[in-house]
């Protein structure tokens, strides 16, 4: 599914120079469960920003589904993002001024699917997600394990083959944040392939696979038994 040979990312600013990713080369089979660790600052985030394609490399290769990213078009890129990887972020980033069932839908909507279709998915899902009973609530009427909730749902409603999630426990308390993870852990079994950035080692745990970054590179991976 994914490969990256050699990449690097570097940012300027004025007369500093500062490496966040340095020859990172990486394979991501079809169906992994893999956890990125490392202290702040590593270059974990922006690991999975280029493995988005929301930011682009300095220098190297990036491979999706074979296809070399870098060698498109932003509107090539944003297509291929779209109908392929799913977000999840920490902040659960919801639309305020829309209800769980709209915030959900908004992908959907996005790839130009007919109303019918739309309504017959979110509604899978929503039931799915167990938050059926909350979809006309708007986010700020929900606790953050609620919030996390729906932002998985919007994330998968599209059925994408990926998903990349940025600290999803990281605002969650143990209770919430279990949850969120024995739900990504479904998902995975169910074929949905996911890289997740995290600094709990509980959370990792769920996950096949552990790439550990410092100072940018890679330096060590260890694969977990399968919960």
């Amino acid at each position: 599914m994914i490969e990256t040979f050699e990449l690097t990312k570097t940012f300027k600013a004025e007369d500093i120079e500062t490496v966040a990713l340095r020859n990172v080369s990486l394979k991501v089979e079809k169906g992994d469960f893999i956890a990125v660790m490392g202290p702040s600052g590593c270059g974990k985030t922006t690991l999975l920003n280029i493995l988005g394609m929301i930011d682009n490399i300095t220098a190297g290769k990036y491979l999706f589904f074979g296809q070399e990213v870098t060698q498109l078009f932003e509107k090539q890129k944003t297509e291929l993002r779209k109908r392929n990887i799913g977000f999840v972020f920490q902040n659960f980033n919801l639309i305020e001024e829309l209800t769980v069932y709209e915030n959900i839908e908004l992908p959907l909507l996005y790839l130009g699917w007919k109303r019918k279709e739309r309504k017959n998915r979110v509604e899978d899902v929503i039931n799915q997600m167990s938050i059926s009973h909350r979809k006309n609530l708007f986010p700020v009427q929900l606790s953050g394990g609620q919030q996390q909730r729906v932002a998985v749902a919007r994330a998968v409603v599209a059925n994408p083959p990926l998903l990349l999630a940025d600290e999803p426990t990281g605002n969650l308390d143990s209770m919430h944040g279990e949850d969120v993870m024995l739900m990504l852990n479904e998902l995975n079994k169910k074929g949905t392939t996911i890289i997740m950035v995290t600094h709990s080692r509980r959370d990792a745990s769920y996950s096949r696979r552990v790439v550990h970054l410092f100072d940018g590179q890679i330096i060590n991976e260890n694969f977990n038994s399968i919960i």
